[in-house]
């Protein structure tokens, strides 16, 4: 990983800690529920049960509790459970798979929560885990579902991977992958059946048969995946060399980046972009975060960081932690230029974050409509040796003026919550609008030979009204500085010590998914496009 300056050194927000002080002993509660089983097998299925309950009650649902159960409670309610799971094991009409029940159970623990907790199986975590740490072994193809014939097709290959070298071109129809016909695929679950085959270890090769438009003689290519660096950070179009371009006005030097979401390379993904637009002479800036759905705490802090000198970007805090503040490092910081973000009601989460950040210390005019509403933090916690895991909501965070984000079950649209466009850029889509916009941004994203600017009739209103007061602003001439925040409680006063700024690509955890991650699971991208 490349060394970068003194603003990439690791900023660390400290997970809520797991405490156990008020969960009973688990060896002698397992001891006494095994007595109450016959036979190995189903002595195994409890010893399963009791873990995961007791994984759950260890990661603060009932501890630290004025409540808090007694050990006798504690081994009557799993009693409960264990009797329940077995009279369903041994007497219900039909047999039912053990493991099914046991992650039913669990579903329905966490259903009594809120809607951001959640059990992940061993299905779902392969999925999870490739879309925080933005890569996966497969050939660099983005491919999506062609709704007129329901074969897949290559949206545009990924610069510099196995599938671009091996001269796979946008608008290739995939007929076979590894001898398995496209057209088998059953119907609404062709992109799975696409991901289960394409997709592998590195070093691997894989067959593809394609079509390239135009031709009617199709071509079969035998490609070595690779491992394959999903990218979150997008510009306006690529220009002839494969690369994306970030200026959006060449005239007036307005740089344009989209933020899809936030993920392990994130930060530094924005780095790179804004460091490119600095050589090439950029005097403003549209961060683009509409339909972002957030993704790694660490990676909103990071990139916030950017553009603010000093002060706190975000607060947290949790049930069993004191508050943390994380505040900004001024070395690194790319300021004195005018900056726009667009945000819709799909911007959640890490959006948020960076949005709320921006616009309480007037780095930036807020332009479109209030944003999803989500303050809390999700913890990741590994179950079975990291073969499935918990997503449980461990603590809330607010915007540097102590604001609420958090849009709560009863929240009407008169309470505080989300992030409320600026006064005179309010903007908000027609759901035509956002299919033609959805649409121009695929034409966008197809690496042109000539790296012309697809022509589209699409008019984004919303982009305009943003490009309009960066242009107002820089006409004006007046000097662009970022403005204190009051807040209710001043972190000096409370001790709280000032955190070491942190490096733009947070490093890996020695167990994954310890960082502090926002919801992206329910407001996840339109499964209709994939990387391959």
């Amino acid at each position: 990983m490349q060394v970068l300056p003194l603003r990439c050194e690791r900023r660390i927000l400290h997970s809520s800690k797991i405490h156990n002080s008020a969960m009973p002993d688990a060896s002698k509660s397992r001891e006494r529920l095994i007595e109450l089983s016959e036979g190995n097998e189903m002595m195994q299925w409890r010893q399963f049960g009791l873990t995961v309950l007791l994984i759950v009650v260890g990661s603060g649902l009932f501890v630290n509790s004025a409540r808090a159960a007694t050990e006798d409670e504690y081994y009557e309610l799993m009693k409960v459970f264990v009797d329940t799971f077995e009279q369903i094991d041994r007497n219900y009409v039909t047999q039912v798979d053990k493991r099914e029940l046991i992650e039913a159970a669990m579903r329905g623990m966490l259903l009594k929560l809120d809607p951001y907790s959640s059990y992940i199986d061993k299905q779902e975590l392969r999925s999870f885990t490739e879309h925080v740490e933005q890569e996966f072994g497969g050939i660099g193809i983005q491919v999506t579902i062609d709704p007129r014939t329901r074969q897949l097709m290559v949206m545009t290959p990924l610069p510099g991977t196995p599938a671009y070298k091996a001269g796979v071109l946008a608008g290739d129809r995939i007929l076979e992958i590894d001898d398995k016909l496209t057209a088998d695929f059953q119907e609404g679950r062709e992109m799975d059946s696409a991901i289960s085959l394409m997709r592998g270890k590195p070093g691997a090769s894989v067959k593809i048969k394609l079509q390239h438009e135009g031709s009617e003689t199709p071509v079969t290519i035998e490609v070595t995946r690779d491992v394959i660096k999903t990218p979150t950070v997008l510009g306006d179009h690529y220009d002839a060399k494969g690369e994306w371009s970030f200026m959006l006005d060449e005239k007036e030097k307005i740089g344009y980046i989209r933020l899809t979401s936030f993920g392990r390379n994130s930060a530094e993904e924005i780095h790179d972009a804004l460091t490119k637009l600095q050589k090439e002479g950029m005097r403003a800036l549209v961060l683009d975060m509409r339909f972002n759905p957030g993704g790694l705490l660490t990676a909103a802090t990071a990139i916030a960081d950017f553009f603010i000198s000093n002060g706190v970007i975000v607060s947290t805090k949790g049930r069993n932690t004191e508050e943390h503040f994380v505040e900004a490092k001024k070395a690194g910081t790319f300021s004195g230029f005018p900056m726009a973000v667009l945000v819709n009601r799909y911007s959640a989460s890490a959006a948020e974050i960076v949005s709320a950040c921006l616009q309480d210390y007037k780095r930036a005019i807020i332009v479109g409509e209030r944003t999803w509403g989500k303050g809390s933090v999700q913890n990741v916690v590994e179950l079975e040796g990291g073969q499935s895991a918990l997503k449980l909501t461990t603590a809330s965070y607010h915007r540097p003026s102590g604001k609420n984000i958090h849009r709560f079950p009863k929240a009407t649209e008169k309470d505080e919550w989300g992030v409320m466009p600026d006064p005179g850029y309010e903007y908000k889509m027609t759901f035509d609008e956002m299919r033609d916009l959805d649409n121009s941004r695929r034409e966008r994203e197809v690496i042109r030979k000539d790296g012309t600017v697809p022509q589209s009739t699409f008019v984004d209103k919303q982009l305009n009204s943003a490009l309009d007061g960066i242009k107002k602003q820089l006409a004006e001439g007046k000097p662009i500085v970022e403005q204190p925040v009051e807040r209710a409680a001043d972190p000096e006063k409370k001790g709280v010590e000032k955190k070491a700024a942190g490096i733009i690509n947070p490093a890996k955890s020695p167990v994954p998914f310890v960082d502090a991650i926002l919801e992206y699971w329910r407001v996840q991208s339109d499964r209709r496009v994939q990387f391959l």
